[in-house]
């Protein structure tokens, strides 16, 4: 009786063990990606339940391609020859045709704020071709968002065009210190094409390139606070995209919102870790 309980039970013990095993093997090495197709870059994140890496490429002139080519360069890098699940986002997600799903950037950037800003309750991201509020909760889930992708004001392209008329690039501006007591112009018009004649018109009555940014930011700021508006957004903000890093338009930010405004490291990658955070989940379900 005894001799036939002890096998028994060193049977069952033996079968749960194989179990575990053969679970902790099935996983082995399996690794998730999240591709956020933006407009200007490709960013890509690589997970695999503990460790989240992240790479960016320029977006070019086929994003679709050059996504296939970052995803192919990453995961050869690592040995590996397929990733086990893969979620597209961001403004170019439908033109993914390897992707296993594809989510909405709202859904993904929220996601991913998170994970990188545990404390965030709201997320201002600004993309290439687009500005976000959303408001989230303690999972990264949506609570409420707004969202302008119809007209370039307050985006990054936005930036883009008048650091063209002011005859620097987008990293350029970000580079140059403005204060926040700097401004000393405005630029009224919330219209790119109309707020970049205003620039030309400030640089050929001698305005300064100083005077001219804080104004920009400002611009910016006054855009992004009245949209964030719409969500009543709750502190802290976490402020993820492109030009997230960029301290002076922060600066300018939480003065308009009246909110503490924090730029998340790996700011840019938002998307790409939330997207790669539900392709986690969707294998593991």
């Amino acid at each position: 009786m005894i001799a036939n309980m002890t096998i028994e039970y060193f049977y069952n013990i033996t079968i749960v063990n194989l179990l575990q095993i053969y679970d902790r093997w099935s996983m082995k090495d399996k690794i998730v990606v999240g591709i956020d197709a933006g407009s200007s870059a490709i960013k890509l994140s690589l997970y695999d339940g503990e460790t989240m890496e992240s790479f960016l490429s320029p977006a070019g002139w086929n994003p679709k391609e050059q996504a296939a080519g970052l995803l192919q360069e990453t995961l050869a890098a690592r040995g590996i020859n397929c990733a086990a699940y893969i979620v597209g986002t961001g403004y170019g997600r439908l033109n993914l045709p390897f992707v296993t799903k594809a989510m909405t950037e709202i859904t993904c950037h929220a996601r991913g704020a998170v994970y990188l800003m545990p404390e965030a309750r709201t997320v201002i991201d600004i993309g290439g071709q687009d500005a976000k509020a959303i408001r989230v909760d303690a999972q990264g889930k949506v609570q409420d968002f707004v969202m302008n992708d119809k007209c370039a004001a307050g985006t990054g392209r936005f930036l883009q065009v008048m650091a063209n008329a002011l005859g620097l690039d987008v990293a350029e501006i970000g580079s140059i210190e403005v204060g926040v007591g700097s401004q000393v112009c405005t630029i009224n018009s919330m219209c790119t094409v109309f707020a970049e004649s205003e620039v030309i018109g400030l640089v050929n009555r001698g305005v300064s390139r100083e005077a001219i940014i804080a104004a920009l930011y400002v611009s910016i700021a006054n855009r992004v606070a009245a949209m964030a508006a719409g969500i009543q957004p709750a502190p802290p903000v976490a402020f993820t995209g492109g030009v997230a890093k960029n301290q002076a338009l922060k600066c300018q930010l939480e003065i308009r919102l009246g909110l503490p405004v924090i730029t998340v490291e790996q700011a840019v990658f938002a998307g790409s870790i939330g997207a790669a955070l539900y392709a986690w989940d969707a294998l593991n379900k």
